[in-house]
């Protein structure tokens, strides 16, 4: 299949009055064409940040990319210029992020915002325009479109907000859409309408997504292939199969039986003991070693190798090198 995004080896830091924070810390992905890649990981995992990187959306001067390069349809967007990235941002790569109240501007109509992007970047009338926008409105399931482009974001519900937001990254018709928690301002109902409207537009649209989540229930609905970041590393990735039905890291193991299941008689979830890493100093060897219950001596020193299980299924986990010794801690 063809790629279109590949990142080797990114690292993202940001300087603050107590230190360094290593947020991401080697990252290796890579995105095919007309794939769902979903991101998944507990809080403060680099998620987002890496998602950013992508954008160039790192707050700088305390943000900045180290080492490590990103290149989408074979060019290098860390070395991309602020106008060149302002060129490809809402074209090529179009991004959705959390809050749909926050990305919205309250005193804008939704038809100015819908037009904006493509008056930005597009040589088009004021008239097709508004037919674009119509256009984009429907195939996000927006009612009565033509009255609805001339009202504010406070007159629709969160879920039709999301909509909009979804319709504005469209509409300029990118090759990559990144949906930054798209859904956890909504209930489960709108939520399995949100993903099930990112399904049909890929299905019409071929547009290549990734999916930055902590929902493992919107990952098994929508994912095509699932990356586990953890500590600011991925360090599980395999298709949706893979993940769900043979994680191999202790992590993602453990994030499984963490999720509530209808299917389980134990009405006692079972959480992850400890807390996440220290990225201020991160540990040398495996991030998780100070939470797995199968930690070795060699975890906590030496960061373990990636052990390719099949070719769709990679992790970084001594317990799967045949060259540790399972001697515990």
């Amino acid at each position: 299949m063809e790629k279109i995004l590949e990142i080797k080896d990114l690292h993202v830091h940001f300087s603050t009055y107590g230190g360094t924070v290593q947020a991401v810390r080697g990252v290796n992905l890579y995105l095919n064409k007309g794939e769902t890649l979903a991101i998944v990981g507990e809080s403060g995992s680099g998620k987002s940040v890496t998602s950013n990187s992508i954008m160039q959306l790192i707050p700088t001067p305390s943000g900045k990319i180290v080492q490590g390069s990103i290149h989408f349809k074979g060019r290098d967007l860390v070395q991309t210029t602020k106008k060149e990235m302002r060129a490809i941002r809402g074209v090529d790569i179009s991004m959705i992020f959390q809050d749909p109240m926050t990305a919205l501007n309250p005193t804008l109509t939704i038809g100015d915002q819908l037009t904006e992007g493509l008056k930005q970047h597009a040589s088009i009338s004021k008239a097709k325009a508004k037919e674009k926008a119509l256009e984009m409105l429907r195939l996000v399931g927006i009612p009565n479109p033509d009255s609805r482009l001339k009202q504010y974001p406070h007159q629709f519900s969160g879920g039709m907000r999301q909509r909009i937001v979804i319709a504005m990254a469209l509409i300029c018709e990118p090759d990559l859409l990144i949906a930054d928690e798209p859904t956890t301002a909504l209930d489960v109902t709108i939520q399995a309408q949100i993903m099930e409207l990112f399904k049909e537009i890929q299905e019409k649209t071929g547009v290549s997504i990734i999916l930055v989540t902590h929902d493992l229930g919107v990952v098994a609905r929508v994912a095509d292939r699932v990356a586990v970041m953890y500590g600011g590393k991925i360090i599980e990735t395999g298709n949706k199969d893979d993940i769900f039905y043979h994680p191999q890291h202790p992590y993602t193991i453990g994030l499984l039986q963490s999720v509530p299941r209808l299917d389980m008689d134990d009405d006692i979830l079972q959480p992850i003991d400890g807390t996440p890493p220290d990225l201020f100093a991160p540990p040398q060897g495996c991030p998780f070693t100070a939470r797995c219950a199968h930690a070795m001596q060699v975890c906590a020193n030496v960061h373990p190798f990636t052990s390719h299980l099949s070719d769709s299924h990679q992790v970084e986990c001594w317990l799967q090198d045949a060259r540790a010794k399972r001697q515990p801690v």
